[in-house]
Parts: structure tokens; C-alpha cells; sequence
């Protein structure tokens, strides 16, 4: 097992009383029947009837998907009835969040339970100023470099492992082959081979069907194993080549009172498609009798929202923005054998996932995660005692490589109903369009009265401004960059 990082500029959080009772709860049947034995034979028995118990984990990461598009969270065209199945069954957080809108660190985030800062994965690629440009020798060496972070980290395909799971990887994935991420089996090949940049042979599933994690299920299932599967498909994310069957419902359809443009039409249809490759990978748990020990979870990477006059294109405000459109998620956990059904409104973050999976699996949270156990309060459907959740954003592309604060463009906090956004000085190279409106003076919004940020009352709330701002200081302090005023 790795070392996790000592200085990762946090404090380590103290494990509460609550967390340690209910790991108590979840092990105590694994020590009765460890305790009870008296043979080596009858030991690995137990073994094996403990790791029954465990249960199964999925993860399911769409790309690309604005927050609102889905039938569960009132869109009025886009039809999701998988996921919508999946909210109405589990625990579904509907104001759910990643710290970071681009998919690279989103997904490292996702792998490791760390934000953007301490796992040090802050954008896509290297500069593209670089001598010699992306095909450059430097560029190649940076993007190795890069990849190289996961080896130092912790991820949950590794910790899960040492728990007895064996774990597959499909779909997106950018830090190398799968094996560097702890996968035992898996579909990218990973930079240098072709098309490795984020994910390559990884990319065709849910395009091309589920046939990779079905037989990796069933091997799974014929070794007594649990397993997990990551599952990322490339999906709704461009391109956007939905069947014509699935196009044909949006085309020339009427939304909001004005005809539905085509490249909108298109991204709509291709979240149906995604949705039916969900309903695909439920009816398999069904039928294969895993569902209900399998425990689901669903989040997107970062939000999206389709230009309507440029095919394949978002718009600010989006993706790579600390808006709404470009950090919310609905996040959601699924475990019939044990969850029962919640939708609720409280904020919740994707560094809560890895805490609450390694939970569900039996194993000690480390203190160095920043994110929650949201475990013990879905069981007992009590309330969250959180009282501020984080984000911050960087550059597509990164300059210093050890050094965050290099490209650090803004950081949001959001306590209540207020959302706080401070914009810095970082170095920026690339996508200077998208984020004209990122580089600005504070910006707060009450996100109770006005959930798409159209008034900045930074001006009438000076007070809150600087509440807030102190928090992000003390979330972690910065060495260089200097606020936008």
C-alpha cells in the first residue's frame, strides 16, 4: 500500500465517534465468524463467507452532463428513465458537486478521494507553449510526468483490492494503462501507445455495449469475488453521434418556445443513449442476482451546455467554470440490501465518494481524505454535519508541474445558501474565451433564490464576502496568487 502524503496542506481530519461506531457495526460480523474458527481450513471458509458479504461496487461516470438533464431533476424533453429508476431507488443527493470542472482532475478526484491541489493532477495536459509545441520532446516528457502523480497515490481500485476485490477499468481514464491505477483487469492502454491521451480502447464502451464488464461480472462471480468496475463511457461527451432512432425524438422538437437547434438536439439524444447503456448494466445486475448487494454510484465529471449555433461546442459558464453549469452534479448512491430511498437537499461533494465506498467495503477511512463518510447518515437518514463544502479550478493546460498555484484560476466555497467565487492570477495559455467571465472580481450568489448566478451581490453583502473569503484561507492558504479585484 502507498504512502499517503504528509504535507498535503490540510489538517488531518480526527475520525468521529460516529465512524468508528459504525465500522463497528459492519466488521462485527466478520470478527464472530473469524473468532469462532479453530483450523486454518475453517479460517478460510469464514474468509470466503465474509467476502460474500462485501458488497459489489459500480461506478458509473457520465462526461460532459450538465446537472439539470436528467428527467429526475425536472428536465422537460431529455428522457432518463434508467437513472431516474436508479434516484427513486437510492439515496440521491440532488445539489451534488465536483471541486473541479474539467474531466482529468475531476476523475483523479474520483479515483483518489483528494481535490485537485494535493493530488497535483490540475489539467489536462501540458503547456502547449512548450518548445516544440504537442509533438515536441518536452511535451511528451511532461505528459509522462504527469501520469506518474497516480503511482504516489492511494486510489480506490487499490485499496479496495486489499480488501479482496478484483477491479476492472473501461471508459475514461488518463493516467496510463489501468494497472497504474490499480485495476487488475482494464480497457486503456495508456500514453505512449495510440490514443492513449485519456482513454483509448477504454472509449468504445457503452458506444459499442457493456459485453466488457458483463464477462468481467461473471468472472468475478464464478471466483467468489466481489468486484468493482469503473465505468466512464465517453458518453454524452462529443462526439455527438446518437442512433438516428434516439435523434429522431429531438429533432425539430419545440424547447422553451423556440425550435430546438440541431447541435442541442444532438447532445439531448446522446443522454438518452447513455441513460440506455445504464439500463443495460441494471438488468444484468438483476438477472445475474448481484443487484441487490451492489452498491451504485453516479456522478458526472463536470457540467456542459451545448452551443446552440456551433456543433459539438459548450459555452461558458460551463465546463471548466466554477458555475453551477460547471460544477453540479446530482450524486447518488444505490444499495437496495441496505439503503433506503432518499432524495435529499443537502451539499455533498465527489471527495465524499471514495470515504463513503471504503465504508461500505469494511475498510478504515484514512484520516488524510478530506471528503465525508455519508455512510452512517444514509443509513440512518440523519442529517449531514457538514457545515461548507470547496472547489477550485485550474488551467486546461499546466505550467509548473509541482506547483498548483501556477495555473490556479479560481476557488468557491459555498456555505448555506451562499456561493462564494474568487477568481486569481494564474497562468493561462488555452481556452482564454471560456473563461472571461471566470476572470472577474467576487462574485456571490444565495443559491436559494437564484440557482442559475444571474445577481452578484457582492457589493450588498460585504461582510459575507469576507466570512467566506477567510474560509477558503483556511481551507488552504496560497503562497502566490493574488485575488482578482
Amino acid at each position: 500500500m502507498r504512502h499517503w502524503s504528509t504535507t498535503l496542506g490540510l489538517a488531518d481530519k480526527l475520525v468521529t465517534e460516529k465512524d468508528r461506531l459504525f465500522r463497528l457495526i459492519l466488521l462485527s460480523s466478520v470478527a464472530a465468524l473469524v473468532s469462532c474458527t479453530g483450523t486454518a481450513e475453517q479460517s478460510a471458509v469464514s474468509s470466503s463467507s465474509t467476502e460474500e458479504k462485501l458488497p459489489n461496487i459500480l461506478f458509473i461516470l457520465s462526461d460532459d452532463h450538465a446537472w439539470n438533464d436528467y428527467g429526475f431533476m425536472g428536465h422537460e424533453l431529455i428522457e432518463t428513465p434508467a437513472l431516474d429508476q436508479l434516484a427513486s431507488e437510492g439515496v440521491t443527493f440532488s445539489r451534488g458537486y465536483v471541486p473541479t470542472s474539467l474531466c482529468r482532475p475531476s476523475l483523479a478526484t474520483i479515483a483518489t478521494g483528494l481535490y485537485a491541489h494535493q493530488h497535483g493532477i490540475t489539467g489536462n495536459d501540458p503547456s502547449r507553449l512548450l518548445p516544440g509545441g504537442k509533438q515536441g520532446e518536452t511535451y511528451q516528457q511532461q505528459r509522462a510526468e504527469i501520469i506518474a502523480k497516480v503511482d504516489e497515490l492511494d486510489t480506490i481500485a487499490e485499496l479496495l483490492g486489499e480488501q479482496g476485490y478484483v477491479s476492472l477499468q473501461t471508459g475514461k481514464w488518463w493516467e496510463g494503462s489501468f494497472a497504474r491505477g490499480g485495476f487488475d483487469e482494464g480497457m486503456t492502454r495508456g500514453f505512449p501507445n495510440p490514443g492513449g491521451r485519456h482513454g483509448d480502447d477504454g472509449l468504445t464502451i457503452g458506444r459499442n455495449g457493456i459485453g466488457e464488464i458483463t464477462d468481467f461480472i461473471d468472472r468475478a462471480k464464478a471466483q467468489d469475488k466481489p468486484f468493482f468496475v469503473w465505468y466512464a463511457p465517453f458518453m454524452p461527451h462529443t462526439p455527438h453521434t446518437p442512433p438516428e432512432r434516439i435523434l429522431a425524438k429531438y429533432r425539430d422538437q419545440m424547447y422553451r418556445g423556440n425550435p430546438l437547434p440541431i447541435s442541442v438536439a444532438k447532445y439531448f439524444a446522446m443522454v438518452e443513449w447513455f441513460d440506455e447503456t445504464n439500463q443495460q448494466l441494471f438488468d444484468y445486475l438483476e438477472s445475474a442476482g448481484v443487484k441487490d448487494n451492489t452498491l451504485v454510484v453516479y456522478v458526472s465529471d463536470n457540467g456542459w451546455v451545448t452551443n446552440p449555433s456551433m456543433s459539438e461546442r459548450f459555452l461558458p459558464r460551463s465546463k471548466q467554470s466554477p458555475g453551477e453549469s460547471g460544477v453540479r452534479t446530482p450524486i447518488m448512491f444505490s444499495w437496495p440490501e441496505r439503503l433506503a430511498p432518499q432524495m435529499r437537499a443537502e451539499v455533498v461533494s465527489s471527495i465524499d465518494i471514495v470515504p463513503t465506498v471504503l465504508a461500505a467495503a469494511g475498510i478504515e477511512v484514512p484520516s488524510t481524505l478530506p471528503g465525508e463518510n455519508l455512510l452512517p447518515d444514509m443509513l440512518e437518514q440523519s442529517p449531514i454535519d457538514r457545515t461548507a463544502i470547496f472547489g477550485e479550478g485550474f488551467a486546461h493546460d499546466m505550467d509548473d508541474l509541482n506547483n498548483p498555484e501556477s495555473t490556479l484560476l479560481y476557488r468557491w466555497v459555498i456555505e448555506g445558501e451562499w456561493k462564494l467565487i474568487l477568481s486569481y492570477d494564474g497562468k493561462n495559455v488555452s481556452y482564454q474565451k471560456y473563461h472571461k467571465d471566470v476572470l472577474a472580481p467576487p462574485r456571490l450568489y444565495n443559491l436559494m433564490q437564484d440557482e442559475h448566478e444571474t445577481q452578484n451581490l457582492a457589493s450588498e453583502h460585504p461582510q459575507i464576502v469576507e466570512r467566506l473569503s477567510q474560509k477558503l484561507t483556511e481551507w488552504y492558504p496560497l503562497k502566490e496568487r493574488e485575488v482578482l479585484q
